[in-house]
């Protein structure tokens, strides 16, 4: 055992060298994500196959007799705390950080070497934690995954919103017709989705009411949004009702496939077993999914920035004129940084919360281990997501009629 484990550390640090030094200034969110990714690999192999290891530790479980799926959840959630710690500290030293002056800039682009040498330090150390310790962390880690999923929520509004002002800017007829082929495409698809949702989640012979509820209110919500939209006071837009409505058909889908395997109503049922092959895609797209996600939101412009950061779309120069002979005083400008270093490094940390909830089930050791994301608790948490996202969207059509006086950028 000691043998492998000096293995393992020399492989490590060996590829810790080379992994930093082919990062560069320009590749450092890059290299975020792939040590986030490679934090949800071993996450998901550690949940697979860990659980004999975990028993073998007399500080872990040992106050009770616990199940191999209690073993797993163990696992990923120190996995998962491991992760936090290190984009949590991140977060916290790199606040304030306007210019790239501040030393703390070189910081967060440079030192790859020894900041891989902490991550996979805090990785192992979360493993020789007290039970206790990890059981509050598995509490407060639910709090902090659905902040992700409203800040997810919060970068898919202003998307939309963006992207609608963006081509209504152009003022040319095709940017016109562009913005009401898109709007009627999205909501034939949100529609078909809701319709095919109907025929997989409500067999015949079987009460489905729940599952039906969730449908009619997602058509529903889609209709509210259009109505809203294209109210004379309100002054909005198709384009992004459109695109908020597919996302709830979506986030609809995904609450009911996460339905137990043994629930009549689910018609993910009849596919008895679950093959590694559909496990390894299942979980390649959940670690694409937020590592986009934490991306998206980490490198925002619009949300969270540094008060001295540009805003979108500007791109006007510090100096406007300068003589040749001013290149030194042009380099001890302070060039403002272009993101939140430290709200960079909060959506990772909190991006670790809801990764762990995904493949622990959302602490839930009640249903079959081979599955991801399944279970009652992961359906509400959907649902909820869903009708957060229709409340948040139909406040930023109507604020503006309720608050008059108040400026709504």
């Amino acid at each position: 055992m000691s043998c492998c484990f000096s293995c393992c550390a020399s492989l490590a640090c060996g590829l810790c060298t080379s992994t930093a030094s082919c990062i560069s200034q320009k590749s450092a969110r890059i290299g975020y994500c792939g040590l986030f990714g490679a934090s949800l690999v071993a996450s998901w192999i550690l949940r697979e196959v860990g659980a004999p290891l975990l028993e073998k530790f007399p500080w872990i479980g040992a106050s009770d007799t616990h199940t191999d799926e209690w073993y797993q959840v163990q696992a990923v959630l120190r996995v998962s705390l491991g992760n936090f710690l290190f984009f949590g500290f991140l977060a916290l030293i790199m606040i304030g950080v306007k210019d790239q002056n501040d030393k703390r800039d070189s910081w967060h682009h440079g030192g790859w070497t020894a900041k891989i040498a902490i991550w996979l330090l805090l990785l192992v150390l979360s493993f020789f934690l007290p039970d206790v310790i990890i059981l509050v962390y598995g509490f407060i880690a639910k709090f902090g995954a659905g902040l992700f999923l409203l800040i997810q929520v919060i970068i898919l509004l202003d998307f939309t919103h963006s992207w609608n002002d963006a081509w209504v800017e152009k003022d040319e007829q095709k940017w016109y017709i562009a913005l009401l082929a898109v709007s009627v495409g999205c909501y034939i698809a949100a529609f078909t989705v809701s319709g095919l949702l109907f025929i997989w989640f409500n067999p015949a012979g079987y009460d489905c009411s729940i599952n039906i509820f969730f449908l009619v209110m997602t058509m529903i919500l889609a209709f509210v949004f259009a109505i809203i939209a294209l109210h004379p006071k309100v002054n909005g837009s198709l384009l992004p009702a459109s695109v908020i409505s597919l996302y709830c058909a979506y986030v609809c889908y995904t609450g009911l496939s996460s339905e137990p395997r043994d629930y009549e109503c689910n018609g993910l049922n009849k596919s008895r077993a679950v093959s590694t092959g559909t496990l390894v895609l299942g979980m390649l797209t959940t670690v694409l999914s937020v590592l986009y996600s934490a991306l998206r939101a980490g490198s925002s412009k619009t949300f969270l920035s540094p008060p001295s950061s540009p805003k979108v779309g500007e791109s006007k120069p510090l100096i406007e004129e300068v003589e040749e002979g001013k290149t030194k005083k042009e380099e001890k400008e302070a060039r403002p940084v272009s993101y939140s270093y430290s709200f960079f490094h909060l959506i990772f940390a909190l991006a670790s919360m809801y990764s762990a909830m995904l493949l622990s089930g959302w602490t839930s050791t009640s249903e079959r281990s081979d599955l991801i994301d399944v279970g009652w608790t992961s359906v509400w948490v959907r649902i909820g997501t869903e009708w957060v996202t229709a409340a948040l969207y139909i406040w930023t059509l109507s604020a503006p009629l309720l608050f008059p006086d108040r400026e709504f950028a």
